[in-house]
């Protein structure tokens, strides 16, 4: 009973946060900023659905699979979001202006 509220819980804690991560994507303003809102929610709604999955699995070879799959998002997922903003600054994208200061937040 516990393991299923636990399992249930980190499965609708990581959905929670895939949806607020979505909403980030539409509601700021430039590409930086959209980046940075996906790039920290999707490596915790990850984590967070991945052991929920698991403790539903059990001790057994799929969670031992889930444990992979894991690790392998927790170490592309921000280098590939780093990798994506990393590109746009070198092609010449600009962070939108702060219109309180006028002044550019690059």
């Amino acid at each position: 009973m516990i393991i299923d509220i636990l399992s249930w819980s980190c499965l609708l804690g990581g959905g929670l946060l895939g949806v607020v991560g979505g909403i980030g994507i539409h509601r700021f303003p430039d590409f930086y900023s959209r980046q940075h809102a996906t790039g920290i929610t999707d490596t915790l709604c990850a984590m967070l659905i991945l052991l929920g999955l698991g403790l539903q699995a059990g001790m057994s070879f799929a969670t031992f699979k889930l444990a992979l799959i894991f690790m392998f998002l927790f170490l592309t997922s921000p280098t590939a979001s780093h990798a994506l903003a990393n590109a746009a600054m070198h092609g010449g994208l600009k962070p939108k202006l702060d219109s309180a200061t006028g002044k550019d937040e690059s």
